[in-house]
């Protein structure tokens, strides 16, 4: 634990902070309040500013980012018209199932949280289909309280103080917030506990609905479609097995239900928009997969995050 000028302890737990390659990585226990809703919570900062490009893949959750320095460039979402972002800062992503590429110019500094699909409805307060595929700035979403509220965390070199701000942020606000429909909650579970292996008829048939209104209400809450959930959910198990590098291709397949390698690898190119063998081998910035030689050069995995 290294504790200092970006460092204290405060809040529910110890701050800590560890170099990861070219990244300045900062964690702390999370609040029990927020950790049904949460699957990753970290800060960092670039300990060399260095410009880069990198992909985005779909993770299964959606994301708050708040940027406490400089913005990302454009952040692209592939396969959609018009999906360019142009420059933003501080934003909240919905739930993909396709890739985006995110390009920045260097000194980046934030804290990235990423939240379980009705957490994240509970949080944004609003239909999560109206969020998918799509980053969309702070403010637009949480109101403008959020851009104070991110003034203050960037005015702040203290790391703990800047957890402390952000939590009781996200408290008062799942507080507020919409509770997600029972069965809902369910069929998520269900195909999340199955890694999206479950056929969606048995999900309709556990929680008593049919399936086309299964279909309108899962989507509206959690922002893909139950498929759509059961297509990503497999890629993201794929991506671990492959991470552990124990396994073959051909057992990735078998194990994640795709039916064999060939639609394996068609499904990593429509989500990810790259192989399973490139997606292995390529470096990580924070949530992302470098692209360019300068992101590569200067930040190495950050698998710890994912």
């Amino acid at each position: 634990m290294v504790l200092g000028a970006r460092g204290t302890t405060a809040g529910t737990g110890a701050v800590e902070i560890a170099r990861l390659g070219g990244l300045w990585r900062v964690t702390r226990p999370w609040h029990p309040g927020l950790r049904p809703h949460l699957r990753s919570y970290v800060g960092y900062w670039e300990a060399v500013p260095t410009p880069y490009e990198a992909r985005l893949v779909p993770t299964g959750c959606a994301t708050l980012l708040i940027s406490l320095a400089e913005p990302f460039t454009q952040l692209r979402r592939l396969g959609m018209r018009d999906g360019g972002s142009g420059s933003i800062g501080s934003l909240v992503v919905g739930l993909e199932d396709r890739p985006a590429i995110c390009t920045h110019p260097g000194g980046q500094e934030a804290i990235r949280v990423e939240f379980t699909p009705l957490g994240a409805y509970r949080l944004f307060g609003i239909p999560m289909s109206e969020l998918t595929n799509l980053a969309v700035e702070i403010r637009d979403v949480l109101g403008p309280g959020a851009g104070e509220l991110v003034e203050r965390m960037a005015a702040t070199r203290d790391w703990a103080a800047r957890f402390d701000l952000l939590d009781a942020a996200l408290l008062d606000r799942l507080g507020l917030g919409p509770d997600p429909t029972a069965e809902v909650d369910q069929a998520w579970q269900l195909l999340a506990g199955s890694a999206g292996t479950i056929p969606i008829a048995r999900i309709a048939a556990e929680v008593g609905w049919s399936q086309g209104y299964l279909i309108r209400r899962f989507t509206q809450q959690i922002g893909l479609t139950p498929k759509a959930s059961a297509r990503v959910l497999r890629f993201r198990r794929a991506v671990t097995l492959l991470g552990r590098g124990t396994a073959s291709l051909t057992e990735i397949s078998t194990a994640c239900g795709f039916y064999d390698q060939a639609h394996l690898n068609r499904e990593f190119r429509a989500i990810a928009g790259t192989t399973p063998g490139r997606m292995v081998a390529a470096r990580r910035v924070e949530g992302a997969v470098a692209l360019t030689r300068s992101a590569n050069s200067s930040k190495t995995a950050a698998a710890a995050a994912r």
